[in-house]
C-alpha cells in the first residue's frame, strides 16, 4: 500500500473522526451529570483517551490487521475476550451511530423551527438513507474529509470565541451543585466517547510515512486540538446560557449548540451551525455504518454471528452485514433517547477499549513502543469509569453480552468456525 498520508492527513482524518456528535451533543449531556464539573471531566476524559490511544497504536504497529480489539484479543488473549470485544464494538459504536442521527435530527428541526417531537422518527429515516446510500457504494474520500473536518473547525471555533466574548448569562437562582464524585466521573466516561475517533489514526499503519514516529504525534496532536476545542465550546456554551439552560437544551432538542447560536446577536451563525452539525454527523453515521458493517462480515466468517453476515454479494459488497446494521441502528435510533443511547455506548467502548489496554499489557518487551504502565492506567481508567453509569445502563450491557455468548456457542455448534 502505498504510503502517502503524512502528518497533516492523519490529524485530519483523525479530528474528522471525533469531530462530530461528540462536541454537538455530549457536552451538554456531561453538564446535565456534573453542572459546571464538566469542564475538569472533559480533560480526565481526553487523558484516558490518550492512554488507550497509544495502546491501541503500538497494538496496530505489531498487528496490522482490520478488526481492531476484535483481532488483538483473539491474537494476545483469547478467543472468548475477542468476541466480547468485537459485540461491545458492535454495540458501542451502533449506539454511537443512533446518537449522531438523534443530533443530526435535533439540528435539523432546531434549525427549521420545528418542535423536537419528531426528532425519533427522522433519525431513524436518517439511517435508513445512509444505509441505502452506502449499499449504492458512497464513500467518504480523504479530500472530501479534509474539506468537512476543515469548515467544521471553522464554525466551532467561531462559535465558541463570540459565545466567549458575549456577555455572561445571568446567574442561576438556584446555587451551584457540591461536587459530587459519582456524577463527576459519569461525565467523564460519557465524554470519553467524545475522544474515541482517534482509534482511525491508530489504524494507518500501512498508509502513513514512518507510522512509529508519525501515528503517536498525529494521535497527540489530534487529543490537544479536540480537548482545545472542546473546552472552548464547553466554556462559551455555559457562559452564554448556564448550566441549567444548558443541560435543558440538550434535553429537549438535543442540539445545545444551536441554542448557544440563537442567544448570541448574529442571526446568520445558526444556520452555519446547522450546516456544521449537519455535515460533521452524517459523515460520522456514514463512516460508523462502514465500519460496522466490516466488523460484522469479520465476525459472520468467524462464526461469531450468522454465516450470512460474513458473506458478499455478487458486487463484492457485504450487503447482508450493511442491512443488518443499518436495520439496528435505525431501530436504537428510533426507540432510545439520546441520554441512554449515550450512556449504552459510553459503557461498552469502555469494555472494548478495556480489552485492547489488557492485549497490549500482552506485548512482548521488543513489541513494546511504550512503558507497561500505559496500557496499565489505561485499563484501571476504563474499568474505574464504567462502573459509574447508570445502573440501568451496566445491566442492559451485561445482559445483551451474556446472551450473545450464549447464542455464539449456539453457532458454534451447529456450524464449527472454518479451520
Amino acid at each position: 500500500m502505498d504510503r502517502s498520508v503524512g502528518l497533516r492527513g492523519a490529524v485530519l482524518l483523525g479530528l474528522g473522526s471525533i469531530l462530530g456528535t461528540g462536541v454537538f451533543v455530549s457536552l451538554g449531556l456531561a453538564v446535565g451529570v456534573t453542572g459546571a464539573w464538566a469542564l475538569p471531566a472533559l480533560c480526565l476524559a481526553a487523558l484516558l483517551a490518550g492512554l488507550n490511544a497509544l495502546s491501541s497504536a503500538q497494538l496496530a504497529a505489531n498487528h496490522p490487521v482490520s478488526g481492531g480489539a476484535y483481532a488483538y484479543g483473539y491474537r494476545y488473549l483469547s478467543p472468548e475476550l475477542g468476541f466480547g470485544a468485537g459485540l461491545a464494538f458492535l454495540l458501542a459504536k451502533s449506539a454511537s451511530a443512533a446518537a449522531a442521527a438523534i443530533g443530526l435530527a435535533g439540528y435539523v428541526l432546531a434549525g427549521l423551527g420545528i418542535a423536537p417531537g419528531l426528532t425519533s422518527l427522522v433519525a431513524g429515516i436518517t439511517v435508513l438513507a445512509m444505509t441505502a446510500l452506502v449499499v449504492l457504494g458512497l464513500r467518504r474520500a480523504n479530500p472530501v474529509n479534509a474539506v468537512l473536518v476543515s469548515v467544521t473547525l471553522g464554525v466551532l471555533t467561531l462559535l465558541a470565541v463570540m459565545a466567549l466574548a458575549a456577555p455572561a448569562a445571568p446567574q442561576d437562582p438556584l446555587p451551584a451543585a457540591p461536587f459530587a464524585p459519582a456524577g463527576f466521573l459519569e461525565a467523564a466516561a460519557l465524554l470519553f466517547v467524545a475522544f474515541t475517533g482517534y482509534g482511525r489514526i491508530a489504524t494507518l499503519g500501512e498508509e502513513v510515512r514512518a507510522p512509529r514516529r508519525t501515528i503517536p504525534r498525529a494521535i497527540i496532536l489530534t487529543l490537544i486540538i479536540s480537548t482545545c476545542l472542546y473546552l472552548a465550546i464547553l466554556l462559551g456554551g455555559l457562559n452564554v446560557l448556564g448550566p441549567t439552560q444548558f443541560a435543558g437544551a440538550t434535553a429537549t432538542t438535543a442540539a445545545p449548540l444551536q441554542a448557544v447560536a440563537e442567544r448570541l446577536d448574529a442571526p446568520w451563525l445558526g444556520p452555519l451551525v446547522v450546516v456544521a452539525a449537519v455535515t460533521a454527523m452524517a459523515g460520522v453515521l456514514l463512516n460508523l455504518i462502514l465500519g460496522l458493517s466490516r466488523v460484522v462480515l469479520s465476525m459472520g466468517r468467524e462464526g461469531d454471528l450468522p454465516a450470512r453476515l460474513g458473506q458478499l454479494d455478487r458486487t463484492g459488497q457485504p450487503l447482508a452485514a450493511t442491512l443488518c446494521v443499518g436495520a439496528v441502528v435505525a431501530l436504537i435510533a428510533a426507540l432510545g433517547g439520546l441520554a441512554l443511547v449515550w450512556s449504552f455506548s459510553a459503557f461498552t467502548v469502555l469494555l472494548y477499549y478495556a480489552v485492547t489496554n489488557l492485549a497490549a499489557l500482552r506485548l512482548s518487551r521488543a513489541e513494546r513502543l511504550y512503558p507497561p504502565i500505559i496500557p496499565a492506567l489505561g485499563l484501571l481508567g476504563c474499568l474505574g469509569l464504567a462502573v459509574w453509569l447508570p445502573p440501568v445502563v451496566i445491566g442492559l450491557g451485561l445482559a445483551i453480552l451474556g446472551l450473545s455468548f450464549g447464542l455464539r456457542r449456539v453457532l458454534r455448534t451447529i456450524a464449527p468456525p472454518r479451520p
